[in-house]
């Protein structure tokens, strides 16, 4: 039996989804209280659904909702005893909400400094970007946990200490000033990527409990753009999850295999998406400073080129690596430059790269100490190594990077080449020789 679909709940639902990040960005900028803007919408909310069945949905939802939680916000002042304090601010909230609830053009959008608030730096890095999924995209505590892979009792504690820190140490719900703004923009960056880094780990969206993550995240990364659509950074970013994303439905087989990058099928790729993506790129004018974001939106577009050429050009994704490694050094670049120098040059160039990818001989000092449990290094040593006839070398590579492989897809393929590697067709072992 099929239950008809109640047009009170998705009404809720439909201006949450849409306005929850703009209606606490408004209610915190004027209350200077992350948890109790939070707090007053949570109420405001359940208040919608006692008395919209009766009453009828409002027009304006979105100002209903926003009247209901200033008023509730005043109470709780009024209740904590500090509205002689709060007075002013709550006024003017007052005032202006009921304004809101008549006025067509709504109210502003303020999540930008939502999110730089979400960010500021008395604020934990490890929570930022927990927070900002909360807070400006309106995901639950547990959810969040989930995704994260800690207890929903330690991630629960970490964002009420972080909305008790905005609080305390009266982070603005602001812009910052020109002379701050790039720093402060490359934490909220940072923290989105984070967030989608999460998610893109769930190969096939089947981890509950990292089910989403990626498309939230990608989300998030629409409201920066939106916000902020002439930082090249923000639509680099856009532009890196949306490339990444369209290939999402290609990375593994009919069966649920893993499939390499180089191995897959292209037609399976989102075509719209990659040339949205291409879009947001195409916005970055050529005499902006090409930062870490949009040198890497600029690799996996050359990745996704190859729909269209039928080849990848292995020498300019190599280029870009190398560009990318000058403006953010990092193993995961290295290794990546390695493997496709490894496909443009051949597999002896990219095992030498990948020798030097230590931070003690790189040619650009990297922040990581070694790269014995990094596992995409191992598993492209060990298919250099197997394509040079390097058993010996290819069959140490394959246990080490099994033993590190988390996925069991991925465990699963490289299992796969390690036999081809140990008993190769016909049964004629490669040369062992090192």
């Amino acid at each position: 039996m099929t239950t008809a679909p109640d047009p009170v709940h998705e009404a809720a639902e439909e201006v949450l989804a849409t306005s929850y990040g703009r209606l606490v960005a408004y209610l915190a900028a004027r209350s200077g209280d992350l948890a109790a803007a939070e707090d007053a919408l949570a109420d405001a909310v359940e208040a919608a659904l006692r008395t919209w069945p009766s009453r009828g949905v409002p027009d304006r939802p979105e100002a209903w909702l926003l009247t209901a939680a200033r008023r509730r916000l005043i109470a709780a002042a009024r209740h904590r005893g500090v509205a002689e304090r709060a007075a002013p601010s709550l006024v003017v909230l007052a005032d202006e909400a009921a304004e809101r609830a008549t006025t067509p053009s709504g109210f502003p959008d303020e999540r930008l400094g939502l999110l730089f608030a979400c960010t500021h730096p008395a604020i934990d890095e490890r929570v930022r970007a927990p927070l900002m999924l909360q807070t400006v995209l309106g995901l639950d505590a547990a959810r969040i946990a989930s995704a994260f892979v800690v207890a929903p009792s330690t991630m629960g504690q970490r964002l009420v200490r972080a909305k008790a820190k905005v609080k305390a140490a009266g982070v603005p719900f602001t812009v910052p000033g020109p002379d701050q703004l790039g720093d402060r923009l490359g934490s909220v960056l940072e923290a989105v990527y984070a967030a989608y880094g999460t998610g893109w780990d769930d190969l096939d969206g089947r981890d509950p409990r990292r089910a989403g993550l990626a498309v939230e995240a990608e989300r998030l990364a629409g409201v920066v753009v939106e916000l902020a659509p002439h930082e090249p950074e923000a639509r680099g970013l856009a532009a890196l999850i949306g490339h990444c994303e369209a290939r999402r439905p290609a990375r593994r087989d009919t069966s649920g295999g893993f499939v390499p990058l180089t191995e897959q099928d292209t037609d399976r790729w989102d075509h719209p998406r990659i040339a949205a993506a291409d879009a947001l790129l195409g916005g970055v004018g050529t005499n902006d400073a090409e930062g870490r974001f949009v040198l890497e939106a600029r690799i996996q577009s050359a990745h996704n080129a190859r729909r269209r050429t039928g080849a990848t050009d292995w020498a300019a994704v190599g280029a870009l690596y190398d560009r990318l490694l000058v403006v953010a050094p990092t193993v995961g670049a290295a290794v990546a430059a390695a493997a496709a120098w490894g496909e443009a040059r051949g597999p002896a160039v990219g095992l030498a790269r990948l020798d030097v990818v230590d931070p003690g001989d790189a040619p650009v000092e990297l922040p990581v100490d070694r790269v014995e449990g990094y596992q995409p290094a191992w598993a492209l040593r060990a298919d250099l190594a197997r394509r040079l006839g390097l058993a010996d070398v290819a069959l140490e590579a394959y246990d080490r990077a099994i033993g590190l492989s988390d996925d069991p897809a991925v465990r699963a393929f490289l299992l796969g080449r390690r036999a081809e590697v140990a008993a190769p067709p016909g049964g004629l072992a490669l040369d062992r020789a090192v």
